[in-house]
């Protein structure tokens, strides 16, 4: 039985918490460091206060091609390239630092909301380009670089930005919220 280093389980379980504190499933963690099944869920246990979700990882390119979530994936990613190709951040590490500028920019309406990239998502997107899946393609208006499928044609490619779905944003929460923040200026003014 090989020995396993004091400072490289150290560094496993700094790696573990900071990805637990994020958001990751245990299979995330399992696949990222050496630590035991049994002592990556004790540490879940101890950071989130409560046992890991159990269930599949979800594994759907077609997600990210939904209006929402390809605007804020395409930000994850574009940071992420941008970190792993220009900073000494590299693999893991380049997705918990993108992931955490993620969320400083992503623009929740509120610290409680979920954000709509999660880091399992978001690390299973690392994955599927990685693995050729998926490629950044150009929108022809705008210029960004949007997530698409791989090997589509790139020539015509519009981002959900430029041109989003008839019912972009008028969900119930949405006009809910819309009511809410309406509302909310009249009930925090100062009596009289």
């Amino acid at each position: 039985m090989a020995s396993k280093s004091v400072s490289q389980e150290a560094d496993d379980i700094l790696l573990a918490s900071s990805m637990i504190t994020l958001g990751a499933r245990l299979q995330v963690l399992e696949a990222e460091t050496s630590l035991s099944h049994d002592r990556l869920a004790r540490l879940y246990r101890e950071i989130r206060g409560c046992s890991p979700p159990k269930g599949m990882l979800p594994f759907s390119v077609d997600w990210f091609m939904t209006w929402l979530p390809n605007i804020h994936s395409s930000l994850f990613y574009n940071v992420y390239s941008f970190l792993n190709a220009r900073t000494t951040s590299k693999g893991i590490r380049a997705t918990i630092d993108a992931y955490r500028l993620y969320l400083e920019n992503a623009g929740q309406e509120s610290a409680d909301a979920e954000p709509v990239l999660s880091f399992t998502r978001a690390w299973m997107l690392v994955r599927f380009f990685d693995s050729g899946m998926l490629q950044l393609s150009p929108c022809r208006q705008c210029g960004g670089h949007f997530i698409a499928h791989a090997h589509d044609p790139q020539s015509d490619f519009v981002c959900a930005i430029c041109r989003p779905p008839p019912r972009a944003g008028k969900t119930r929460a949405a006009a809910k919220a819309r009511a809410g923040s309406r509302s909310a200026p009249l009930a925090t003014a100062a009596p009289t």
